[in-house]
Formats: structure tokens, C-alpha cells, sequence
């Protein structure tokens, strides 16, 4: 007997149901984030449009392709754009419209400072639905490649060579210009054109020495802050002890640029950082905080500085900003990137409980390092960072700050490897900020989702 195939039929007049509300499942991330968008307010986003021109998409739809688009994987607005013909929940998303790459790209741009107080929103609305209960947040940051290439910059020591060597040319091009009338030149050379080249590739290194210069200066005015505040520090400490501090001494800052010190022409507020890989590539550091239980992000903001222990504050004022809304965090954890002891003293300020690691952990701890009790008490009026030491050797300080890894890590996994975020797609620390909240958005829209069904 003959095998009865399904038919193939691509002459019937309806490819797809009449209704959009019939093209995807009920339980659908493409149903959820339109459920979600319907529930924020956007006026301040339609009240921008003037009614000039051409008739715009609505906010509404627009904020849920990106929102989808960054919680599926797909960033590109051109990408975007296609996937409106080519996919049945951006088609459901569009209503069958079919937004060009100009108008989500022009539309991400205009709004990105919005999307800080978006992201606020939907976080209140995770809290009202009961998935996000504030008490623990565990904190770090990933580096994220800039939109520009490393071989795009230029060092301090190399723009120094650079600019004596076309000084020198363009001396030679100008005593040949002299000597044209009386000697015979290659037909090939344009000394003009040549000339001209040169001078304006001195002009860009100038504009790159003076940006170089500026940062050295600024590094140097907060080193020297620094400095003085250790030395201090030491100084106290001696008069109140009578005994020499042990250990050198800090170091005196120096002034000036280093030859290493480089700025990037393609996106020049883009840093030169260490990668997971071993090598430097051209990022930004991206930083989040996850809430514990419900693994969502509560805090976003991207810097261009490698180094995280600058990046409490930044976190602890977000955190302030959104506490009438989200409620109070209890603890913060953190890995030995951000232990300082002004970090200690401005979290504790802030009545929330540190958990920040004092050195690196080791892997593979022997069982009684893991589970032999304190044999000692709290020390008397122990300072901020010495109480935080104490807790951190208890038994449930360890447990607490052992779920560190598996709630933070996770989450730039999913970013990174599951939706594939691992370049920035514009340039600038303000714009690539707005891109990050982005991202972030779509990964609690993914996870609130995850939660819900």
C-alpha cells in the first residue's frame, strides 16, 4: 500500500489564519511581551511625535519587537526588519506590518534614555505579578566587545613616532617642491596631494595626543587623591600605635601619558581590556546585579573602566533611586573585584549588608575549611570591613555568598551564549548604556516569562 502524505497545498488562498491572535500558541514569549508593553505607560514616548511626515509605527509596537528581539537573539535592525516577513511571532508582534531597518534603528537611538525608566517599569510590574521579592542581589560585570576594531587605535609612544615621521616628510615633500623647477620629478608624485594627506593625518593625531593627554591627566588628579588618602591612612596609623607600617610604602603617582596609553578612532570612548581569551580586545565593561531567588536583574549600567571596584557606588545610588518603587535590598554580594574599604563603608552606609570577598576563592575547599564553626567571636567595635571578614568565615555567610556564582554567572551565560550578545552595535558610553538596558530588558522579559509558565 502506497504511503498517504500530509498535502501540500501552497495555492490556498490563506496561508496564515485571518486573526494574528490565531498564529501563535497561547503560552508564547512573543504574547507575553506584548502583554507586558500593553501595561507600561508610553505616553511620554507618543507625545514626542509631532504628526508631521509620514505616519510613524506606535511606540507600543515597536518597544515589543526590540524587547523580543533582545530576549530571542536578534539585535540587528536589519535583522529585525527581515524577520517581520520571515517569522510568524514577529509577524503576530507587527500586526503583518513590516517596520524598515531606518525606522528601528532611528527608533532604538531616539529613546535609548527612556529605556532606563522602561526597565524600572517592568521590574514593578515582575514585583506585582510576585516573581521579584527584593532581599539578596549578587553583583558583577562582564566585558562586552565595543563596535570597534583594536588595530583601529593609536598608542602614545606610536603617535609620537608617527607624527615625527610625517613632520619629516612633509619637510621633504616641501624642499622638492623647491627644487621642481630645477630637477625632474616621478610623474607619479602629486606633491600637493601629497602633502595634503599628511597634514591631515597630523591633524587626527594631534586631536588623538591632546584626548590622550586629557585622560592621562584625569588618571593622574585621581591617583594623586588616592595617594594622599593611603598615606594618611599610614600616618594615623603610626601615631596611634607608635609602630612603622609594614610593607611598602605606596607609590608616588606619576604625571603624564604612558607610553601604552591609546585611543581608539572608531569609538573613542571604547577601552582597550582584558578578555576571558587571554588577550585585549576594544570594550566596555558591562555591570548587573541578579536578585538571588528569582534570577532577575535589578541594576544596570555599563563603564569603561576594566577594573570593577568603582562600580558599587554607581550600583548602590541605582538601588537607592528605585527603592520607593522595588522595595530594599538586604545583602550584596561580591567577588574580590570590588573590596575596598570605601566600598565596605558605602554599602553598610546605605543599610545594606556586604558579602564582598577578601581574596580569590579557591576551588575544592577541604570539608573542614567548609564547615569547621568559628571558634572565635566578633571583635569589640569592629569597623565596617572587620564585621563584613567575620561574617564571611560564619556558616551562613559562606552559604550566602556561595550562591554568588550560580545567580549572577548565569545570567551573562544566558546573555552571552543562549541569546548571543557579545558586541555592542553602537558607539559611545551614553549610547551603548541605553543598549545595555536593552539587553538587559530582554533577558527579564525572557526570564519573567520563564517564571511565569
Amino acid at each position: 500500500m502506497a504511503t498517504q502524505f500530509i498535502p501540500v497545498d501552497r495555492d490556498t488562498p490563506y496561508l496564515f489564519p485571518p486573526s494574528v491572535q490565531d498564529y501563535l500558541p497561547e503560552n508564547h514569549l512573543a504574547r507575553f511581551v506584548v502583554d507586558i508593553v500593553e501595561q507600561l505607560d508610553v505616553k511620554h514616548l507618543s507625545s514626542v511625535y509631532t504628526g508631521k511626515g509620514s505616519r510613524p509605527y506606535h511606540p507600543s509596537m515597536m518597544l515589543a519587537l526590540l524587547f523580543y528581539g533582545y530576549a530571542s537573539g536578534t539585535f540587528s535592525s536589519r535583522k529585525l526588519e527581515q524577520s517581520t516577513y520571515d517569522s510568524i511571532p514577529y509577524r503576530y508582534l507587527c500586526a503583518n506590518t513590516h517596520p524598515d531597518h531606518d525606522s528601528i534603528n532611528a527608533f532604538r537611538k531616539r529613546f535609548l534614555k527612556e529605556l532606563k525608566g522602561l526597565f524600572v517599569d517592568i521590574l514593578v510590574l515582575a514585583k506585582t505579578m510576585g516573581t521579584l521579592k527584593l532581599g539578596t542581589i549578587s553583583l558583577d560585570g562582564t566585558k562586552i566587545k565595543a563596535n570597534a576594531s583594536k588595530h583601529k587605535a593609536l598608542s602614545w609612544k606610536y603617535a609620537n613616532q608617527l607624527e615625527k615621521q610625517l613632520t619629516q616628510e612633509v619637510e621633504d615633500l616641501m624642499r622638492l617642491a623647491e627644487q621642481a623647477d630645477n630637477s625632474e620629478l616621478p610623474e607619479a608624485l602629486d606633491i600637493p596631494a601629497e602633502l595634503e594627506r599628511r597634514e591631515s593625518r597630523l591633524k587626527i593625531i594631534a586631536w588623538a595626543k591632546q584626548e590622550i593627554e586629557d585622560r592621562a591627566q584625569a588618571r593622574y588628579e585621581k591617583e594623586v587623591v588616592e595617594y594622599e588618602a593611603k598615606q594618611e591612612k599610614r600616618s594615623r596609623h603610626e601615631e596611634e600605635t607608635g609602630k612603622k607600617v609594614r610593607g611598602k610604602a605606596p607609590k608616588q603617582p606619576e604625571a603624564g601619558p604612558k607610553d601604552k596609553d591609546q585611543v581608539n578612532f572608531t569609538d573613542e570612548q571604547s577601552r582597550i581590556m582584558p578578555s576571558s581569551s587571554g588577550g585585549f580586545d576594544q570594550s566596555y565593561n558591562a555591570q548587573a546585579s541578579v536578585e538571588i531567588d528569582s534570577g532577575l536583574i535589578i541594576t544596570s549600567h555599563v563603564t569603561q573602566h576594566a577594573n570593577d571596584k568603582q562600580e558599587v557606588k554607581p550600583t548602590l545610588a541605582q538601588l537607592s533611586d528605585q527603592e520607593a518603587r522595588l522595595g530594599k535590598v538586604d545583602h550584596l554580594l561580591a567577588d574580590a573585584g570590588y573590596l575596598s574599604e570605601q566600598n565596605v563603608k558605602a554599602t553598610d552606609e546605605a543599610q545594606i549588608v556586604p558579602y564582598i570577598s577578601t581574596h580569590r576563592e579557591r576551588h575544592n575547599c577541604s570539608v573542614l575549611a567548609r564547615f569547621t564553626p568559628l571558634s572565635d567571636d566578633p571583635p569589640d567595635n569592629a569597623d565596617p570591613v572587620e564585621a563584613m571578614k567575620y561574617r564571611l568565615r560564619t556558616q551562613e555567610g559562606k552559604a550566602l555568598y556561595g550562591k554568588r556564582k550560580s545567580t549572577i554567572e548565569p545570567a551573562f551565560g544566558i546573555v552571552k551564549h543562549v541569546l548571543g550578545f557579545r558586541q555592542f552595535l553602537l558607539r559611545g558610553i551614553d549610547a551603548v548604556n541605553g543598549e545595555w538596558d536593552l539587553v538587559c530588558i530582554g533577558y527579564n522579559m525572557k526570564r519573567m516569562f520563564e517564571l511565569s509558565t
